[in-house]
């Protein structure tokens, strides 16, 4: 068995997929890299081909119908057969020295049979164009290089958020949890992030800069005119969010703590720019939003909603739209391009 399966979704990914694919080949035999070609038009799907001819016992090429970026995430999970799971997005890549760390730490949670369940190390927000760099680390936050559970967890800056660039699921974990991420819908990594949390019992954070998330393309997700653009999508990913857990019945009071302040940043991120987009049809999704979190879940709703960041956005007049600002601030935060 690989210790760690790496899938890549990729659509239209041809001009940047090789600089994600070399940086992972440094991790050996040991790594096995899944390239989902998500119905490209480009040449994605041959440089996939020529990369499993090249390197047949790391890398798989598979080839699918475009089904969005979540539909390429469950591919890859159906073909893993390492005992980690990464997802690694196409136009991102990793840094060669914290990957043999990571492998080396995999190898030694399996040889001394530690069921180790998530694996945390840090990234770095990548602004190519502009030549800059930010690495988010979770220093404080969390012990390290040690095994250890929620109720040793510490208080959470704003920018320490676990996503899906600092994440390494246990395989059989996403697969228990029964993890299945919808199509044709962007950031879905939110949702991949979230719903296995219950399920994690062993954490170990490595304090490594191992992923480097590119920002600056204009299609890009995070882009703040695309954000406006799939607001629905975002919407989506946050009601699944809500629906695919009971926070209420998690054990670990930080457990429950983390998940409600995530729900609670979903809720602010979905407001902020509904506001922004500023039609009465956006500021009616709003409305809606919010009373569908009441209706499906009225402790969350009054948790949330009680909440700094929920109260804030509902304050009326200038106050309201200086919060709403405030807010944004913080979502270009989350999403690294501002």
């Amino acid at each position: 068995m690989k210790l760690l399966s790496v899938a890549i979704p990729s659509y239209n990914s041809e001009e940047y997929l090789g600089r994600a694919v070399e940086t992972l080949l440094t991790g050996g035999e040991e790594l096995e890299i899944i390239i989902v070609n998500d119905g490209s038009k480009d040449g994605t799907g041959k440089l996939a081909d020529d990369y499993q001819e090249k390197h047949p016992t790391i890398i798989k090429a598979v080839h699918q119908e475009n089904g969005g970026h979540g539909q390429a995430v469950n591919t890859g999970l159906k073909n893993a057969t390492g005992l980690y799971f990464k997802v690694v997005d196409s136009d991102d890549w990793v840094n060669e020295k914290s990957l043999k760390k990571v492998l080396n730490l995999l190898r030694k949670m399996r040889d001394e049979k530690t069921e180790l369940d998530l694996l945390i190390a840090n990234y770095v927000y990548e602004k190519v164009e502009l030549n800059k760099q930010k690495a988010i680390n979770y220093r404080g936050a969390m012990p390290k290089d040690c095994i250890f559970g929620w109720d040793d967890l510490k208080h959470f800056r704003q920018s320490q958020n676990i996503l899906m660039h600092s994440v390494f699921y246990r395989t059989q974990l996403l697969r228990d949890c029964k993890l299945q991420l919808p199509k044709h819908t962007f950031y879905v990594d939110n949702l991949f992030v979230y719903q296995p949390l219950p399920y994690v019992k062993t954490m170990y954070y490595l304090d490594e800069n191992f992923y480097r998330y590119y920002i600056g393309r204009e299609d890009q997700s995070v882009n703040e005119q695309v954000i406006m653009k799939r607001i629905d999508q975002q919407i989506r990913v946050t009601k699944l969010m809500i629906e695919s857990t009971d926070v209420f019945a998690v054990e670990s009071k930080k457990l429950r703590n983390y998940m409600l302040k995530y729900a609670t940043i979903m809720m602010m991120v979905c407001s902020v720019y509904l506001v922004k987009i500023g039609t009465e049809e956006s500021l009616n999704e709003k409305k809606k939003l919010w009373n569908y979190l009441k209706v499906t879940n009225p402790r969350m709703y009054q948790k949330i909603r009680n909440s700094v960041l929920g109260h804030s956005m509902h304050l009326p007049g200038h106050v309201g739209r200086v919060i709403i600002k405030m807010g944004y601030r913080i979502s270009q935060k989350i999403f690294g391009f501002g």
